[in-house]
C-alpha cells in the first residue's frame, strides 16, 4: 500500500497491526514503579529494551489538546484544540471544546481510513469520541457509552456483549480497563489494521506512583498489553499527561484562586479566568489545574501580569503572543494572558465556584510544565529516530516509520 500524507508528515502502511495507547495521566513513574515492584514484567521488559523514551507532551497538559496532537500528528497551533474548555469569542460563550467544529485539520485516522484501512477507536470517557472519529470510517466508541453504541453512529453493535464486562463507572479503574478488554477483543474478532486506544486518568488523580493502587492498575494493562503483544500487534504507548500532588504539608488542596485575587486588585468584571482543565467530570480534580487564561485588557492587563508574576506559586505569566508561540498554540483561542502554576500549586477561578466535596484523597492534578514528561514506549526495537527528545504526537510516525519489522524487543527475555 501507499505511504500516507497527514499535516505534512508521511506515514508508511502497516506491516502487522498497530496499536496506539494513550494512558491518561501516566507520568513516567508510573511504568518504572510498577516495574520495579514486579507488577508489570511487560512493561518492565519494554523498559529495559532501548525501545522506550521520555518525552513531552503539550502544554496545557490536559486531555483534549493532547489526544488530538497525538493523532494529528501536530501542536494545537495547527489541529485547534488546546484546553477540554475555553472561551468562543465568537459565540461569546465558555464551551467545552469537544465538539469537532473547533478542529482545524484531518487525523491520521481518518486518512488511512479514508485509504482503506481498517481503523477502530475506544476511548474511556465519551467527551473524545467524536473528536478521535472525526470523519472516520470505521470503529469508534467510549467504554463510558458502549452500551448504547450502534453500528450507524459507532461502526459497531453489541459492544458490551463483545467485551465480557459491564459498563463501568466513569469514576472507576475499570473504565480505564474497559478499553483494554475491548483493545484485545477487537483484534481477536475484527483485526483492525490500525487502533487507538485512550484511557482516562481516574487512578493517576487518586494514587501517586508505587502506590498499591497504581500498581494494581499497571499490572492490569500490563496484561492486556502482553496479550496484544501475544497476537502479533505492533504497540506504541504515550501519554497525554503526567500528575502531580497538588497540596500543602497539611495534605490541604494548594489554589490560587485566581478570580478571586484580580477582583481585589482591579474590581469586578474587569477580567475573566478560564480554566482549560474543566469537562463534566470533576470529582477527582474540582475543576482545577496549572494552567489558566485570562481575558484581561488596557492598563488592566500590565497590572495584573505583573501582580501575578509577584506570586508564589507562579511559574510562568505571558501574553497571548508568548504563550502562543512558547507552547504552539492558537493565538485566537487564548486569552491576553497565560497563567501556568509550578510543580505543586493549582489554580483556580473564584473559591465559591469549586466544589470540593468529591475528593476522598488528596488532591493531584496537572496542566503546567511539571507534567510535560511522558513516556514513548514501543513492542519493537526503534531505528534512525532523530537525537531530539520526541512528542508525544511523534509516536505515529515512529511507530510507522522507524520500528524494525518483526523483531519484537520482548523476544529475548521470553
Amino acid at each position: 500500500m501507499r505511504d500516507i500524507e497527514v499535516n505534512a508528515r508521511k506515514y508508511r502502511w502497516m506491516a502487522d497491526p498497530l496499536v496506539i495507547v494513550c494512558v491518561d495521566g501516566c507520568e513516567y513513574d508510573y511504568l518504572t514503579e510498577a516495574a520495579r515492584a514486579g507488577q508489570a514484567p511487560f512493561i518492565a521488559r519494554l523498559l529495559a529494551s532501548g525501545s522506550a523514551f521520555k518525552g513531552d507532551c503539550v502544554v496545557p497538559s490536559f486531555t483534549n489538546p493532547n489526544n488530538l496532537s497525538i493523532v494529528t500528528g501536530v501542536p494545537p497551533a495547527v489541529h485547534g484544540i488546546c484546553g477540554n474548555y475555553f472561551y468562543d469569542r465568537d459565540a461569546d460563550a465558555e464551551v467545552m471544546m469537544n465538539d469537532p467544529k473547533y478542529l482545524r485539520t484531518g487525523t491520521i485516522l481518518a486518512a488511512f481510513a479514508d485509504a482503506g484501512a481498517k481503523v477502530a477507536v475506544v476511548t474511556a470517557k465519551d467527551k473524545l469520541r467524536k473528536l478521535l472519529g472525526h470523519r472516520m470510517k470505521g470503529i469508534c466508541f467510549s467504554s463510558e457509552k458502549a452500551a448504547e453504541a450502534t453500528v450507524a453512529e459507532n461502526g459497531i453493535d453489541g459492544v458490551v456483549d463483545l467485551v465480557g464486562m459491564p459498563v463501568p463507572s466513569v469514576y472507576s479503574a475499570e473504565l480505564s480497563e474497559f478499553v483494554f478488554a475491548a483493545g484485545v477483543k477487537l483484534l481477536e474478532t475484527r483485526r483492525p489494521d490500525l487502533m487507538y486506544l485512550s484511557t482516562t486518568d481516574y487512578i493517576q488523580h487518586k494514587f501517586a506512583p508505587g502506590t498499591d493502587g497504581a500498581n494494581r492498575f499497571y499490572a492490569m494493562m500490563d496484561r492486556y498489553l502482553a496479550k496484544m503483544d501475544s497476537m502479533g500487534a505492533v504497540i506504541g504507548l504515550t501519554a497525554d499527561h503526567g500528575m502531580n500532588a497538588k497540596t500543602r504539608a497539611d495534605g490541604t488542596p494548594n489554589v490560587i484562586y485566581l478570580q478571586d485575587a484580580i477582583d481585589g486588585w482591579i474590581g469586578k468584571e474587569r477580567a475573566r479566568v478560564i480554566l482549560p482543565i474543566t469537562d463534566p467530570y470533576v470529582v477527582h480534580h474540582g475543576a482545577l489545574g496549572s494552567f489558566a487564561t485570562l481575558y484581561v485588557q488596557g492598563k488592566d492587563k500590565d497590572t495584573v501580569a505583573g501582580k501575578l508574576k509577584a506570586l508564589e506559586g507562579i511559574e510562568v505569566v505571558l501574553d497571548n503572543a508568548e504563550a502562543a508561540k512558547r507552547f504552539e498554540l492558537p493565538a485566537d483561542r487564548l486569552g491576553d494572558l497565560v497563567v501556568v502554576s509550578t510543580k505543586h500549586v493549582v489554580l483556580g477561578t473564584s473559591a465559591a465556584r469549586h466544589d470540593l466535596s468529591g475528593l476522598d484523597a488528596p488532591l493531584r492534578s496537572h496542566g503546567g510544565i511539571s507534567e510535560q514528561v511522558v513516556p514513548l514506549l514501543f513492542n519493537r526495537r526503534v531505528t534512525g529516530v532523530a537525537a531530539k527528545r520526541p512528542r508525544n504526537f511523534d509516536i505515529l510516525d515512529i511507530a510507522l516509520n522507524h520500528l524494525e519489522a518483526r523483531a519484537p524487543v520482548t523476544a529475548a527475555a521470553d
